[in-house]
């Protein structure tokens, strides 16, 4: 588990990748407002959209994730308490204003980068 990347994995490097090539400029593991320690993987300020890209196993996907075999009464607690984290945090930008957005690891890239630049255009076209 140590040697997972919490961030700049895989998924996050791809997903920022073709959110660029669309054309959109976006700030990396930015720090949330009002929220110490807590940063959302990919944003637009300006616009108010946070986005997260979760992995199934650390944020407790209804569909893939899964439990650990070694030390499961630690392992159910922690992914709760990130459960709950990521509620907190999701109430807490509403209530600010921003949308969020939240795509688990499992989704395909295009789609989730189709659902993100539509966003982006959906807050624009309210901006003008």
């Amino acid at each position: 588990m140590s040697r997972t990347p919490s961030r700049d994995n895989a998924f996050e490097r791809t997903i920022r990748s073709l959110i660029f090539t669309r054309g959109l400029r976006y700030r990396v593991h930015f720090s949330l407002p009002a929220m110490p320690r807590r940063t959302c993987d990919v944003a637009f300020p300006k616009k108010k959209i946070a986005i997260f890209l979760d992995g199934c196993f650390w944020h407790a996907c209804p569909v893939h994730g899964s439990q650990a075999k070694t030390n499961s009464d630690f392992w159910s607690k922690k992914l709760k308490r990130n459960a709950d984290r990521d509620h907190e945090t999701d109430i807490h930008l509403y209530s600010q204003g921003w949308r969020v957005l939240r795509f688990w690891e499992h989704e395909q890239p295009y789609d989730i980068v189709d659902r993100i630049v539509a966003e982006v255009a959906a807050r624009t076209a309210t901006d003008s």
